[in-house]
């Protein structure tokens, strides 16, 4: 098993915690790991994104060639967008639907969300309404792994598990949250 996997977002969603997650999952389940970051920006604002490769065999590079991401999962539309031309053929996006704008250029949603259904396999939904419903908007980016799960080749429960030991010194409160928006993220399979 082989996952390429784009991480995307602004500064400050929890995409680095996204991508400790999974390889959290990986590393508990002996699979070999590399991830690559971008995250200079972060403190203002600025896009984030994660390079994160997961195998059952060694993997030589910590870098996705292009064309051969499996697998894009983003907290804001516009990133989607930004990594679409590294998508395998049969890649997938899984995205929230909810902007960050923080440019004055910010493109049209409409148009942005139009181009990422035309891609044929994406998923978008609404990260931040439905983690307010569970726990708290701080929690989309579990809303996001949820929904993201089922094509990563991992179980619920290794996620699970996951979670919990990442979260573990911030209280049970903060874990039953994130597992909250976990779950409601995972039921919003499309």
């Amino acid at each position: 098993m082989k996952k390429d996997i784009i991480l995307a977002g602004v500064g400050g969603q929890g995409i680095l915690s996204i991508a400790t997650i999974i390889g959290n999952a990986a590393l508990r389940l002996n699979m070999y790991l590399k991830q690559a970051e971008v995250h200079g920006m972060s403190q203002r604002g600025g896009d984030v994104m994660s390079c994160l490769r997961i195998s059952t065999d060694p993997i030589a590079s910590d870098l996705i060639p292009k064309g051969k991401v499996d697998l894009i999962i983003s907290l804001e539309p516009m990133e989607a967008l930004r990594y679409i031309d590294q998508l395998a053929p049969d890649g997938h996006i899984i995205t929230s639907t909810e902007p960050f704008v923080n440019i004055p250029t910010y493109p049209e949603m409409g148009t942005i969300l139009q181009e990422l259904e035309s891609h044929g396999n994406c998923i978008m939904l609404p990260c931040e309404n439905i983690a307010k419903e569970v726990a708290s908007a701080r929690a989309s980016n579990m809303v996001l792994l949820g929904a993201a799960t089922p094509m990563l080749g991992l179980t619920t429960d290794d996620i699970k598990q996951s979670i919990r030991a990442v979260f573990e010194s911030k209280g049970e409160k903060i874990i039953n949250d994130n597992l909250a928006a976990f779950n409601a993220g995972l039921a919003h399979q499309f």
